[in-house]
């Protein structure tokens, strides 16, 4: 069963703090990348990656590793 946050002891807490900070900044990042980046440097739709970062920890890696084309 899953514990409430008052139930946490302050080192959990700063974990989740820690995970959750490091999962916003991939997120952003790679928000911030797709930005930037033309149609023709991204492997699929815009669009679809936009929304698959948003999953978590996996769609911020998925698309650091196979949303952008590599450079020729």
């Amino acid at each position: 069963m899953a514990k409430k946050w008052a139930e946490l002891g302050t080192a959990q807490r700063a974990v989740v703090i820690a995970l959750g900070a490091v999962q916003l900044s991939l997120a952003a990042s790679a928000w911030a990348d797709l930005a930037t980046r033309s149609r023709e440097e991204i492997n699929g739709s815009k669009r679809t990656w936009a929304a698959v970062i948003a999953v978590n920890f996996v769609g911020p890696l998925s698309y650091f590793r196979w949303g952008r084309r590599k450079a020729a």
